[in-house]
């Protein structure tokens, strides 16, 4: 149902209205860079003119005003030494100043008069404890609070960030928050999800921001992260990490597999990293990595894939060699490059690329005798593309990138279709009396493709048009190719002799239909000022997104197959380009020099993920749809049609520091959410009806941040950060609707908890350090129970109010020491890991409905609870050690 060559008009506008804005010259690409600006006076408070400020490492600087103001633009996050000087005047320098991506660091200076030439001043910088420049919630870490964090890759480091839950920012849905790398997307259009596992030591720094974000980001609505990767360094440099580690856990918890000890081989990693100069003004960025991981949960090779077991009989026949083998695992290989060249004056080109493949099989407590008959999981994703940065003048630059970001996904146990082993082993077959059920024979015959491939272009362009306003004006193609289906469908069926056969289906419409492929279109332009003054800061945006399906839907949805004799036919009609406008404001004014409050306002929308709308999007299947038919065989029909979903977020805050080491921040936020993806009820001519997806979802967010920061706290640096929030809806994803009345139940709409709702939770971390000697870090999250559905006894309408109870609160602690060692005439770290510090065995998992509890249920013997109550995969990881070392740093 893919339409090509359609609405040229539309298209081809919008790419040449967005390519032209992107290459014209003068524009910005946000997400790398960032700005330095202050004042320089002299001992009596007076501006002096003329000063010559430097950023160090780097071929840039800027000189004073008559006001004794100065800005020094696109310079590359990260840490530098910033100098001042003038005839007549000490040369000041100070060190460890951090420029963040997208951001303005504020940095006055003090000259001394000197009549003849004296020791320069040099002086340390440090970052206040709370920023009172920003406009709305975000976090900026930079790469050496991230070595101190116990994590180990871009998606532990977000969820340690206040408002985060499981992946839900604030309240919002999973997958509503835009990933980026160098400001740039990595986000796949299937589901909207983060295509790349970034490791740590490839990241310079990361910007987490959980409320109202800037016009020059979107399809998103709860949240932004961007990374920002590391460059290659002008003198040579390498780095490695080795480390092994595995579970140790107690084994007297009767919920968990037999513990067999601390095996160091169940987590294995090494890394290998290095940089340096490539030629005359060019230098690179290498990394590589090999993790390999052994779950927790141990089957047993008791039964092979091919087993002919007496089933009808009750009798077992295992073939097996009884090995211990783990349930899951992984085999990944993940690197990095980048070459960046500055040889033509004014321009900077760099590459870079980023890659993951791996291989791994996930745990299904079923197979635990039979393992080999589980799928395997292959994925393999990369990014790449070409960047362009040009230096206008001291005031304004622009900058181009191109872009690849593929992306695929399988999912089967053999690769081939017709693999004579799927004959051999059959389908997964139990004796329900033998292990609980356990399956004893046969493969999983299921079978899943998805593969995006998207090629993006994305510029923009940066002016400082006076001394108070920046402006940014910014635009996005992005090209999505989507596919995703059985890659051929697997049955079993019974001839009249009684004999059962295995059929095999490449493309036998409409119930076997090949992948399907998907070739949407994504544009947006944006515009934005950022205002900055002394007292006031104001940022405020416009930006305009677009959205083209690029298929069809039934021209009448009462006739959806067109299948009705003697009712209006229904023909396959082209979905509609979809437009949308978003204001943004934030405002940030201090009230003295030492807090300020802020305000921030914005619309956001997101369009749907491909895999959302289109799943189950082909209408044929329904030419024999009934009025006797029920209303679950068809599921809820796709629907590439739909609007976008659309948040509009209020967020205020009042920041406060204390004094130079502490700081007190306090942010006020409500979400309203509408045209979330839902689904509503289609009659049809002959008195049947069916689901299909439409805006018809909706909640709300109210919460509020408690954040404290505290450096030198005794040898430790302290924050905190506590939230509570409700987050409330009429439904949790969007066939929900349809699978209550599918059951029988109330499918009216009506507020209750998400099922990510969580009112409290608190997330502290601590670092203690000595430099050049050792660091030890600790996060802890403690958090309330999410919601479940209580149920007082089995059977029909036996639960209770949807999401009316809650589950046990949950602590969760982890912990980094590293020690310095000279050896070998290298300084090499020593560190240990440990994740789940006190073991905690459930932190918001699957609860038995009739007690609220993981651990019991009032009907042990009831239907799937024995399995149940034996399976170690609805638990939380046991603790996990790891102990390792690292040498050098890029």
């Amino acid at each position: 149902m893919v339409a090509g060559g359609r609405r040229g008009r539309w298209a081809v506008a919008l790419a040449a209205g967005l390519l032209g804005l992107a290459m014209a010259p003068g524009a910005l690409l946000a997400g790398t860079t960032g700005k330095l600006a202050g004042t320089v006076l002299d001992q009596d408070g007076k501006p002096v003119v003329a000063v010559t400020v430097i950023v160090g490492g780097l071929n840039k600087g800027a000189y004073t005003d008559t006001l004794g103001a100065y800005a020094i633009q696109n310079i590359p996050a990260g840490t530098y030494a910033i100098s001042a000087s003038r005839l007549g005047y000490r040369k000041t320098t100070v060190q460890d100043v951090i420029i963040s991506a997208d951001r303005t660091t504020d940095l006055d200076l003090t000259l001394q008069e000197a009549a003849v030439e004296m020791k320069e001043v040099v002086v340390t910088a440090e970052r206040p404890p709370v920023d009172l420049n920003k406009t709305s919630s975000e976090v900026t870490i930079t790469s050496k609070e991230i070595e101190s964090l116990p994590v180990q890759n871009l998606d532990q480091v977000v969820e340690l960030q206040a408002g985060v839950v499981d992946g839900h920012f604030r309240g919002g849905r999973q997958n509503e928050v835009q990933y980026q790398v160098d400001g740039v997307t990595v986000n796949n259009a299937f589901d909207n999800k983060s295509s790349l596992t970034l490791d740590r030591s490839i990241l310079e720094e990361v910007q987490v921001i959980s409320g109202t974000f800037d016009a020059e980001y979107g399809q998103a609505m709860s949240g932004v992260v961007n990374a920002v990767l590391k460059e290659g360094t002008r003198d040579f440099r390498w780095g490695g990490e080795l480390y092994l580690g595995g579970y140790l856990y107690r084994s007297n918890q009767t919920f968990r597999v037999h513990n067999p000890g601390l095996d160091p081989s169940d987590v294995q990693s090494y890394r290998l990293s290095m940089s340096g100069p490539a030629g005359p003004k060019t230098t690179f960025l290498l990394s590589g990595r090999r993790y390999v991981f052994d779950d927790y949960i141990r089957g047993v090779r008791r039964f092979t894939p091919t087993d002919s077991s007496k089933i009808a009989d009750g009798i077992p026949v295992p073939t097996g060699d009884g090995k211990e083998v783990p349930l899951a695992f992984s085999r990944e290989w993940s690197g990095a490059a980048k070459l960046t060249n500055t040889a033509i004056p004014g321009v900077k080109l760099s590459y870079q690329a980023i890659m993951n493949d791996t291989r791994a099989r996930r745990a299904n407590w079923a197979f635990r005798l039979n393992p080999d008959g589980l799928n395997r999981q292959k994925t393999f994703s990369i990014t790449h593309g070409l960047d362009w940065t040009q230096t206008l003048s001291s005031d304004s630059y622009f900058e181009v990138s191109l872009r690849q970001n593929y992306f695929k996904y399988t999912d089967y146990r053999y690769e081939d279709l017709f693999d004579p082993r799927y004959d051999a082993a059959g389908p997964p077959d139990e004796i329900p009396t033998y292990e609980d059920g356990a399956i004893i024979q046969g493969v999983d015959l299921s079978r899943y493709l998805q593969e995006t491939n998207t090629f993006l272009v994305k510029g923009s362009l940066v002016s400082q048009v006076n001394v108070a306003n920046q402006v940014k004006a910014g635009a996005e193609i992005q090209l999505p190719k989507v596919t995703f289906g059985s890659p051929g469908y697997l049955a079993y069926t019974t001839d009249d002799m009684g004999v059962v056969h295995l059929l095999r289906f490449v493309n036998n419409p409409p119930s076997y239909v090949r992948p399907p492929t998907y070739h949407p279109l994504i544009g947006a332009v944006y515009a934005q000022d950022q205002a900055e003054w002394k007292d006031l800061k104001i940022r405020a945006g416009l930006r305009l997104e677009y959205f083209d399906s690029r298929s069809t839907v039934p021209s009448d949805l009462a006739n959806p197959a067109n299948a009705i004799q003697g009712v209006p036919e229904s023909m396959p009609v082209s979905t509609t380009a979809k437009v949308n406008f978003a204001p943004r404001l934030g405002v940030a004014y201090p009230i003295e020099d030492k807090a300020a409050i802020h305000f921030a306002y914005g619309h956001f929308y997101q369009y749907p993920s491909i895999g959302q709308i289109f799943t189950n999007a082909d209408y044929r299947v329904l030419a024999n749809l009934q009025a006797s038919t029920p209303l679950n065989q068809y599921g809820a029909m796709g629907n590439p049609d739909v609007k976008a979903e659309k948040t509009v977020q209020y967020e205020f805050g009042y920041k406060h520091n204390v004094t130079q080491d502490l700081g007190v921040e306090v942010t006020a936020f409500y979400k309203d959410i509408r045209d979330l993806l839902g689904v509503e009820l289609i009659n049809t001519y002959n008195d049947a009806q069916y689901f299909r997806l439409a805006n018809a979802d909706f909640g709300n967010v109210l919460g509020f941040t408690l954040s404290l920061s505290h450096r030198h706290l005794g040898p430790a640096d302290v924050t905190l950060d506590y939230t509570w929030q409700r987050a409330q809806g009429n439904a949790s994803n969007p066939r929900e609707t349809a699978s209550r009345a599918e059951a029988g139940e109330d499918a009216r709409p009506r507020v209750f908890p998400f099922n990510w709702d969580q009112r409290h939770s608190l997330k502290i971390s601590a670092t203690l350090s000595q430099p050049n000697d050792y660091t030890a870090g600790v996060s802890l999250r403690l958090a309330s129970g999410q919601p479940y559905t209580p149920e007082l006894d089995t059977g029909f309408g036996a639960d209770l109010t949807p999401n009316s109870g809650r589950k046990p609160a949950g602590l969760l602690v982890d912990l980094r020491a590293e020690k310095s060692v000279a050896a070998f005439g290298r300084d090499i770290r020593v560190f240990t890991r440990v994740f789940n510090l006190f073991d905690t065995s459930f932190l918001n998992g699957a609860v038995f409905s009739d007690t609220g509890s993981p651990y019991y249920t009032r009907q042990p013997d009831s239907g799937a609870n024995p399995t149940l109550l034996t399976d170690p995969t609805r638990f939380y990881p046991p603790r996990r050690v790891e102990f390792g070392f690292s040498v050098g740093a890029l």
